[in-house]
């Protein structure tokens, strides 16, 4: 009977489903770019303006919103790209026993509100300054906010499931050498501070601020120092939370993810303090996963690849505090004397998604880059990048779309919670900087060569430039030899 329920998991758990929906698109990518039978690149928008004049060098690269629209190979991308994610989440969502004729709608709604973003967040100007995120987010907060979220389209708010479905297609761009490498630092960052961060907290609330309610006062304590809202659901589960306070935890937690997500990656450019120790503390204090990704590609690629790792590492303390928790709340908070709790625990709130996203880059890494090397690899990851970011601007717009400041008003409890949020992230932020600087510094540890397929690109890219130079450098040479011997002759003679 266990194990006939374990494998129902493999097909019925949202975790599961991502691993499995990113397989499909990983795999289905890699087969058009290697043998080129079908096109299965996303649709994306070019940079437009909405009239400003610009230099040269950048109006080369705007194609008018208008022209775009007005193409066939853009509205066959577009139809092609929601029949693809349709088809994906809706057997995603069939699988886990709900119904697809309230799905379907919803998400082709959702869909058309994903476009509009992206479309918005690919003006010039726009795009100069904020990520498509940052659009994602306000367009959903400003619907849910002014005429609300109709009730209908709620079965197509899946935030979690979009963005594990994302994180497992990106591991297929994470080289693995990169998680060897940082592994160790990633420990000291993420298992270092988070257990003491927890603790902290959990001090601050009952001896500070005395709030009575432990189990929110766990599950914000875990959603600020670990993952945001997959923390908090396993933590929520483990102390026994009502829904009424993991709503709160979640809220909370959402509203200052996306504040920093888009300072912080501002602030660390400000300071210089350089891609891999800005990843890492993006990495370590960003509650959401995907907006930790998402923020640290607004520094570069290496600040995405350390961020993205750090925060993986940090995911894997899901399970093991969820499993510890249950046991000191069913020992010491409930005072039952006894726990039920088992080992298996820490298997079933272990998230799924990780060892997809691990996969996907001992694949790429180990099988991929080897067998069709590293330029057919950076194409493959091309295609695929783009369904990534289609299932994070979905994700955002729903986080955006599932965010009722009113509703968060009403439940914060006079204030209490926002204190002890606010007062654990400061302490997060300064411990894990400093942890950071330690580590990666390069003042006390060597810092961690990270490399990206990009890197790889970029170098093939440059010794065909350096040839082609060396070529040019030459060519006068040989040419000029010819008029120089008659001359030799003429004096000889």
């Amino acid at each position: 009977m266990n194990t006939n329920r374990r494998i129902s998991n493999l097909l019925r758990t949202e975790d599961w489903l991502s691993v499995w929906i990113g397989a499909i698109v990983i795999i289905l990518g890699a087969v058009a770019v290697l043998t080129g039978w079908f096109d299965f690149s996303a649709l994306s928008f070019k940079t437009w303006t909405a009239g400003e004049t610009l230099a040269a060098a950048d109006a080369a690269k705007v194609v008018p919103l208008g022209e775009q629209l007005g193409t066939w190979a853009f509205w066959w991308k577009c139809i092609k790209t929601v029949l693809i994610l349709g088809v994906l989440f809706g057997a995603g969502v069939k699988l886990q026993g709900e119904k697809l004729r309230n799905f379907i709608p919803a998400f082709l709604a959702l869909f058309v509100i994903a476009v509009i973003v992206r479309m918005v967040s690919a003006e010039f100007t726009l795009k100069r300054y904020l990520e498509w995120a940052f659009w994602a987010l306000i367009i959903g907060l400003l619907i849910a906010n002014t005429v609300g979220v109709p009730k209908w389209l709620k079965p197509a708010i899946r935030t979690e499931f979009f963005i594990k479905t994302g994180l497992v297609i990106f591991g297929f761009s994470i080289l693995f050498s990169n998680i060897a490498k940082f592994g160790l630092y990633g420990l000291g960052i993420a298992w270092g501070v988070t257990p003491v961060v927890i603790i902290f907290m959990w001090w601050f609330g009952n001896r500070i601020l005395k709030i009575k309610n432990k189990p929110l006062l766990m599950t914000v304590a875990a959603a600020t120092s670990v993952c945001g809202t997959s923390a908090a659901i396993a933590t929520g589960a483990a102390s026994g939370a009502k829904k009424e306070d993991l709503s709160v935890a979640i809220s909370i937690s959402i509203i200052f993810t996306i504040i920093m997500m888009v300072f912080e990656p501002m602030i660390i450019e400000w300071t210089g303090m350089g891609q891999i120790m800005g990843g890492a503390l993006i990495g370590g204090t960003v509650d959401s996963t995907g907006a930790v990704v998402l923020a640290g590609s607004a520094l570069g690629p290496e600040a995405e690849q350390v961020a993205s790792l750090v925060k993986m590492i940090q995911n894997i303390l899901i399970g093991f505090i969820a499993f510890f928790v249950a046991i000191f709340f069913a020992r010491k908070i409930d005072k039952t004397g006894k726990s039920e709790v088992k080992a298996v625990e820490i298997w079933d709130r272990f998230p799924k998604f990780i060892l997809g996203f691990m996969a996907a880059s001992i694949i790429a890494s180990i099988i991929f880059v080897p067998a069709f090397g590293a330029e057919k690899t950076s194409a493959v990851n091309k295609v695929l990048g783009q369904f990534k970011d289609w299932c994070f601007v979905l994700a955002f717009t729903s986080i955006g779309l599932d965010t009722n400041f009113k509703q968060i008003a009403k439940s914060m409890q006079g204030g209490k919670v926002l204190w002890l949020y606010i007062v654990g992230q400061t302490f997060n932020i300064i411990l894990t900087f400093a942890v950071v600087w330690l580590l990666l510094s390069g003042k006390v540890f060597p810092q961690p060569d990270i490399k990206t397929f990009t890197h790889k690109e970029d170098k093939i890219n440059a010794k065909k430039e350096a040839k082609a130079v060396k070529a040019e450098e030459q060519q006068p040479a040989v040419d000029l030899m010819p008029q120089a011997e008659p001359v030799q002759d003429n004096e000889n003679k």
